[in-house]
């Protein structure tokens, strides 16, 4: 893509996921100091909303963002088959590689939500005690889901590989197919939504209990 920034640079392309920190970094204050605010009046509580809504929120942008992904990445393959470089994966594709902000920052935004989200869960529900186990749980989470997310992958190739057919996810990203990959992934986004309101339904949370000094 065209990732010209001026006359004499270029954007280099794993600086992009900077956009992810940049947001949340923005987006951090805003949910403090104007939706929380705002929410609390709706809601009565005083965080606004409640830590699950939180990570429910968050999930629900990540459906929205592989939704975005497989837009943007099916319009850049459309350019690159229009201007004849479908077999020429090192070739510019004429396309500004601006069009990647929204999904950068709909998952900087999902992570202020689903990520802070568990944090806040596994701290605040798990015994005193146990505090420095529910933080282990939080980080351990998101490690489980890099392994999955990297078994799927290799799932898709395997699959799509099959028989001879062309591979899924390949070296030629303009044949790789990646925006059906971004559908498949928004689908199980959305499975994965619905089991997690399914059991967050029956979550109970912790009672605290402030004790009365008064006489």
């Amino acid at each position: 893509m065209i990732r010209s920034l001026g006359p004499n640079f270029q954007i280099p392309p794993a600086s992009l996921q900077s956009l992810v920190g940049l947001t949340i970094l923005i987006t951090v204050p805003i949910y403090d100091r104007i939706f929380v605010p705002l929410a609390r009046k709706f809601t009565g509580c005083p965080s606004g909303i409640t830590m699950l809504q939180r990570v429910g929120i968050g999930l629900f942008l990540s459906i929205l963002n592989m939704g975005v992904s497989a837009l943007v990445e099916g319009k850049r393959v459309k350019t690159a088959s229009k201007h004849g470089l479908m077999d020429s994966p090192k070739a510019i594709v004429p396309m500004s590689v601006w069009w990647l902000l929204p999904q950068y920052m709909l998952s900087g935004i999902s992570d202020v939500f689903t990520v802070v989200g568990l944090q806040e869960l596994f701290y605040d529900q798990v015994p005193e005690s146990m505090r420095s186990m529910g933080a282990a749980a939080h980080v351990s989470v998101l490690g489980v889901g890099s392994f999955i997310n990297s078994a799927l992958i290799s799932i898709v190739q395997a699959i799509s590989s099959r028989n001879g057919g062309e591979i899924c996810l390949g070296d030629n990203l303009n044949r790789s197919h990646l925006h059906h990959f971004y559908w498949f992934m928004a689908g199980l986004s959305s499975l994965n939504l619905l089991v997690y309101v399914w059991i967050a339904k029956g979550f109970v949370y912790k009672k605290v209990v402030v004790e009365d000094d008064t006489n």
